[in-house]
C-alpha cells in the first residue's frame, strides 16, 4: 500500500515514534489495537502519547492533553485511522478537530470493513489534510492480531515449539528437559506474557504436568486453555491452579463425566467448556469462543497432534520454532505428528521466514499463509 501523499524524512522519523511507542502496550490492549501518536509543531514534539487497555482513552486523547493549546495548526502522527464512532470512548475525530490540527498522517485505515475509512473521511470533510499510508507495513505488523480477528472472527495463532536438529521434542523415552537453551526459553515467558491465551492439549499436561504462566518480574498470566476432549486431566493438574490472575479453560466433548465436571468447576478460577461432539473438541468453534470473551491472540505450546490438526485446519498464523543443535534419534515424538500432508508439492511454504541464532538455537519465525497488506 502507498502513501496517499509523499512524504519527508521527518514524516518517517515522527511515525516510528509513534510505532515505538504503540508497541509499549504490547499484551495489554486486547481486544483493542496497538496505537500510537505524535503531536508535532515547528519540527518539534509537543504531545505524544499510546493507547493503553481497552476502556481507556486512545492514543490522541493522551498525545492532545500533553500538547494542550499548542495542538492548534499541528500535525498528527498516528499508527491507526482516528475512530469516528461512539464506543467505549467517545471519538477521536472529534477531539483532534476541536484542538484544531492542520494535518494528520496515517499509517494504516482501520481494518475493520464496517469503520475503515470513515475517520479519515470526516477529517477531510472539514478541511483537515489527511495523508495515508506511511509506514503501512510496520503499522500493519504489529497489529497482526487485530487485523486478523476484526476481519475474521478468529483469534490470531501462534505455535511455539523446540526441536532438536532431527525433529524431535523429546527423546523416546518422553525426557524433553531441555531442548532448547535458557535464553530460548526466557523469551518465551516473553511471548507468555504478550499474548491473551495459550493453549495445550491434554497429553502435554498429563505428561510434563507444567504450570502455563508467565515468569516475568511485571508479566502477565495467560488464560491457560486445554483441550481434552476425555477430560482425562488430573484434578491436581498444576495448571488448574497456577495463576491466581487468569482462568483455566478446560474444553472437553460430551465423553467427559459429569461428575468430573462438577468437581473441577467448583475450582476457583477454573471452567470447563463442554462441547456437544462424542470425541473431539471443535478447534474453529473454540477458537471463535474465545473472541466472544475478548480474547484474540492465543500461543499453543503442544503438543504435535493438537497442533498438526490446527494446521491442517488452516487456523494457526504464524511459527516461533526453536531449533537446538543436538541430535537425540529414536522414535521420540514430533511436533506436528498431526498434520498429514501426502505429497511433497503439498507442502506447506512458510512465508515472511526469518532466522537468526542469538539465543544459540536456531530461531526461525515465519506465517503460514500469505499475509495481505
Amino acid at each position: 500500500m502507498q502513501a496517499s501523499s509523499p512524504s519527508n524524512f521527518n514524516d518517517e522519523k515522527y511515525m516510528k515514534r509513534a510505532l515505538d511507542l504503540a508497541v509499549k502496550a504490547m499484551g495489554r490492549t486486547s481486544p483493542n489495537p496497538l496505537v500510537g501518536c505524535v503531536i508535532v509543531k515547528d519540527e518539534q514534539i509537543i504531545g505524544e502519547g499510546y493507547h493503553l487497555k481497552a476502556g481507556t482513552p486512545h492514543a490522541e486523547v493522551h498525545a492532545l492533553a500533553a500538547a494542550g493549546e499548542q495542538a492548534r495548526d499541528a500535525t498528527v502522527y498516528v499508527t491507526l485511522e482516528p475512530c469516528s464512532h461512539f464506543g467505549r470512548t467517545p471519538p477521536c475525530t472529534e477531539a483532534l478537530i476541536r484542538a484544531g490540527i492542520k494535518r494528520v498522517v496515517v499509517a494504516m485505515k482501520d481494518p475493520n470493513p464496517l469503520v475503515s475509512g470513515r475517520g479519515i473521511a470526516r477529517l477531510r470533510e472539514v478541511g483537515i489534510q489527511v495523508d495515508v499510508g506511511l509506514m503501512f507495513y510496520a503499522a500493519s505488523l504489529i497489529n497482526e492480531v487485530f487485523v486478523k480477528v476484526i476481519t475474521t472472527d478468529l483469534p490470531f495463532v501462534v505455535y511455539k515449539t523446540a526441536m532438536t536438529l532431527d525433529g524431535k521434542i523429546a527423546t523416546e523415552t518422553g525426557d524433553s528437559r531441555w531442548v532448547s537453551t535458557e535464553v530460548s526459553r526466557q523469551y518465551v515467558h516473553q511471548l507468555r506474557d504478550r499474548y491473551d491465551v495459550i493453549l495445550a492439549g491434554s497429553e502435554t499436561v498429563i505428561l510434563d504436568d507444567p504450570a502455563l504462566t508467565c515468569r516475568l518480574p511485571s508479566g502477565h498470566d495467560p488464560v491457560r486453555l486445554i483441550v481434552d476432549g476425555k477430560l482425562r486431566i488430573a484434578e491436581n493438574a498444576q495448571v488448574l491452579t497456577s495463576s491466581a490472575h487468569s482462568p483455566c479453560v478446560i474444553a472437553t466433548t460430551q465423553a467427559a463425566s459429569r461428575e468430573k465436571i462438577e468437581r473441577l468447576s467448583h475450582l476457583v478460577g477454573v471452567e470447563v467448556w463442554q462441547y456437544d461432539t462424542l470425541r473431539h473438541v471443535p478447534l474453529e468453534k473454540l477458537l471463535r469462543d474465545l473472541v466472544r470473551r475478548g480474547w484474540t491472540s492465543v500461543l499453543l505450546e503442544g503438543g504435535g497432534v493438537l497442533a498438526g490438526t490446527l494446521i491442517q485446519d488452516q487456523l494457526v498464523d504464524k511459527i516461533e520454532f526453536f531449533i537446538a543443535p543436538k541430535l537425540v534419534g529414536g522414535n521420540g515424538p514430533s511436533p506436528l505428528s498431526g498434520l498429514r500432508i501426502e505429497c511433497m508439492a503439498e507442502a506447506i511454504v512458510l512465508q515472511d521466514l526469518h532466522i537468526d541464532m542469538y539465543a544459540g538455537d536456531l530461531h526461525v519465525t515465519g506465517y503460514l499463509h500469505q499475509k495481505e497488506v
